[in-house]
Formats: structure tokens, C-alpha cells, sequence
């Protein structure tokens, strides 16, 4: 009787253990819930952001969560975005880009004139703005890299060269574009806006670049530590190109989608878009000192700013006020940014 007491004994408190084991199990999974709960939130600030304004937005207007309108907002979104993607890669690095409106509108321009005043093939044309855009880029980055001007004076002197230029080629006049330049600008299959996946192609660009290349590793690099990443063997010089070359490239695609929705490339297209880009990239969660940055948060970023924007038309507010809004939504931005570094 004694040993079945003991077995009884053994056995109740090796039960007794196991359910005191589960019920310990169960507040760990609790508290990790809330644990990665809130890492999630911390983590994807931009994203619950955008969540919280679609909302908001969504409870003021009624309108606002209709299909057709939540289509013009990706179109909205979709230059801005564009132009942002290759700031990201910039920012990232430890620069800046001030020349992408400008350049942009002057890739637009080289498309216009080529495929209409020269008469060359649209395909070649359209190759054309493209090298435009990197060209200017590839210029931006060798007065970076080897010129040693810092990366604020060469991007605002680019802005001014490839404005100028811009309006030289065009006599200051829009240039009419082909129908199917022009195309670029409309849906697919009556619904869905081709400049809503030209946006996602590049998002998914400069994600592949940034998490899986030597060049976007070296971007991360050089924007934590410069000295440090020169030391380990990179050549920030040359990526300094390779990242500038990108931001021009990226704003030449922007350029196009944008002439394509107004069928014609405009030498003013674009003025102060740069702005726009950067606050995408920062609002995103990227570091304006650099090493931060990925392109979900620059895409989230950018549907920020285009989904208050939209709202606030649909709720009537001045095109003032709405200024002061977004201006506001920046240094709030660049606010946390800071707070989040100190911490």
C-alpha cells in the first residue's frame, strides 16, 4: 500500500507539474502576444499610421473607401513613390537628393522631343530619357565622390541645371506625346492604373537591390559609417555612383509615368516633388544620418501622403490648409525619427 501511495503520490505530482507547466506556458503566450504586439507596431510605425488615417478618413467620407477612389489614390501615389524608391537609396547611403523633380521633368522632355520633334522610334526614345536620367545622376554622385561637395550643393545645383535644361529643349512649351507613350498612363483591362504597377515593379526593385546586393549592403554601410565601410574594402566612391546613378534613373521612370498621365511632357512638371519624395522616405522610417531605410516603409510613406491628400479634397479643406497639414506630418515624422535614435 505504501509504494501505491508513493506511485499515487508521484503520479498526482508529475500531473500537478505538467498542468502547473501549462498554465505557466499560457501568460508567457500571453505577454509574447503583447510583446510582439507592440515590436510590430513599434517596428511598422508608417504602417499603422496609414491604417489609423484610412480609418479616420474612411468614417469622415463616405466616398473615400470607394474602388474608383482608392484607384485615383495609387495613381497619386505612384510618382511620388517612384521618385521616393531612388531617394531611398541616397538617404540610405547617408545623402541627399535635391535634383529628382528637376530631372524627372527633364527625362520627360528628352522622351517628348526625341519621339516627336526627331522622329525616333518611341522605344529609343524612351531608352534615351532613361540614360538621361542616370547620366544626371552619374553627375550628382562624381561631384559627391570625388569632387567632395557636399551631397545638399550638388543636388541643388542640379535641380537648377536640369530645369534649365528642361525648358532650353522645350522652348519653355509642352511637347505633345505619342498615343502609346501617352497609353502608359491609362488602365489595363478598364480598372486596374498602369502606373500602379509600374510603382509596385520598382518598390519590388529597390527591395531586391537593398536586401540583396553587394551595392545595397555597401549603401547600408556607408551610411552608418562611412570611415568604417572604406576601411572594410568597399569603394564608397564608386557606390556613391552606383547610388546616385539609381535616384536618376528611378526619377527618369517617374518622369515618363508622370508625362503619360498628362500626355504631354511639361518643362515645369514636377517642381517640388523632391520634397514630396523625401518626406516619403522619412515619414517611411529612414534615417536622414543614414544606414536606415527599407522600400515598404518609403511605399508606405508615399500612400500616406497621397491618402491625405485625397481626404482632405474629399472633405473640402483649402489647398492652404492642406499645406500646413502635411508640412506638419513631416516634422512630426522627422520628430520621432530623432527621439527614436536618441532612444
Amino acid at each position: 500500500m505504501a509504494i501505491d501511495t508513493r506511485k499515487t503520490r508521484k503520479s498526482g505530482a508529475a500531473g500537478d507539474h505538467r498542468k502547473g507547466s501549462g498554465g505557466a506556458q499560457a501568460g508567457p503566450r500571453g505577454g509574447d502576444f503583447a510583446a510582439t504586439a507592440r515590436r510590430l507596431l513599434a517596428e511598422n510605425g508608417a504602417l499603422s499610421a496609414l491604417v489609423v488615417l484610412v480609418a479616420v478618413l474612411a468614417v469622415m467620407s463616405p466616398d473615400f473607401l470607394g474602388t474608383q477612389n482608392l484607384l485615383n489614390v495609387g495613381v497619386q501615389a505612384a510618382v511620388t513613390a517612384v521618385l521616393a524608391f531612388g531617394v531611398t537609396f541616397v538617404i540610405v547611403a547617408g545623402g541627399i537628393d535635391l535634383s529628382v523633380g528637376s530631372v524627372a521633368a527633364l527625362a520627360a522632355i528628352m522622351l517628348g522631343w526625341m519621339s516627336t520633334e526627331q522622329g525616333l522610334p518611341v522605344w529609343l526614345s524612351v531608352l534615351l530619357a532613361l540614360a538621361t536620367g542616370v547620366a544626371c545622376g552619374l553627375v550628382n554622385g562624381g561631384l559627391v565622390a570625388y569632387g567632395k561637395l557636399p551631397p545638399f550643393i550638388a543636388t541643388l545645383a542640379m535641380l537648377s541645371v536640369g530645369r534649365g535644361l528642361a525648358l532650353v529643349m522645350s522652348e519653355g512649351s509642352p511637347i505633345t506625346l505619342p498615343d502609346s507613350v501617352a497609353s502608359l498612363g491609362e488602365t489595363l483591362g478598364g480598372w486596374l492604373p498602369v502606373p500602379v504597377l509600374v510603382m509596385v515593379a520598382m518598390g519590388v526593385v529597390t527591395a531586391v537591390v537593398l536586401t540583396r546586393t553587394f551595392s545595397g549592403r555597401a549603401m547600408y554601410a556607408i551610411g552608418g559609417n562611412e570611415e568604417a565601410a572604406r576601411l572594410s574594402g568597399i569603394r564608397t566612391g564608386r557606390q556613391k555612383l552606383v547610388v546616385y546613378a539609381l535616384s536618376g534613373g528611378f526619377a527618369a521612370v517617374a518622369g515618363i509615368v508622370l508625362a503619360s498621365r498628362l500626355a504631354s511632357a511639361q518643362p515645369q512638371a514636377a517642381a517640388g516633388y523632391e520634397l514630396d519624395a523625401i518626406a516619403a522616405v522619412v515619414i517611411g522610417g529612414a534615417s536622414l544620418s543614414g544606414g536606415v531605410g527599407k522600400a515598404s516603409g518609403t511605399l508606405v510613406g508615399a500612400l500616406i501622403l497621397a491618402v491625405l491628400r485625397n481626404g482632405l479634397n474629399l472633405l473640402n479643406v483649402s489647398a492652404f490648409w492642406q499645406q500646413v497639414v502635411i508640412g506638419a506630418v513631416i516634422a512630426l515624422a522627422v520628430l520621432i525619427d530623432t527621439l527614436r535614435r536618441r532612444a
